[in-house]
């Protein structure tokens, strides 16, 4: 999961070097983080958060063939 949330993002951002994502599993959830630049975050999150709401329906739809639940964070942080 986490190298296709990463090669996803890395592709829709412009600077692919400050892209981090980092994979938490627990017993029940997986939890993938997303951290880029803060001016790549906008091009992450999308418009009303369209890009980021397409990217969890991708992620919900191949964690249910491995019967796990995952969610997707995007981190932000201040300049």
């Amino acid at each position: 999961m986490k190298e296709l949330v990463e090669y996803v993002v890395k592709t829709l951002v412009d600077n692919p070097e400050a892209v981090s994502v980092t994979e938490t599993e627990g017993e029940m959830i997986t939890i993938i983080e997303i951290r880029t630049a803060p001016e790549d975050a906008g091009k992450v999150i999308g418009r009303e958060g369209r890009i980021v709401n397409a990217l969890r329906t991708i992620i919900k739809a191949a964690s249910a063939k491995q019967n796990r639940k995952v969610t997707v964070e995007i981190i932000t942080e201040g300049k």
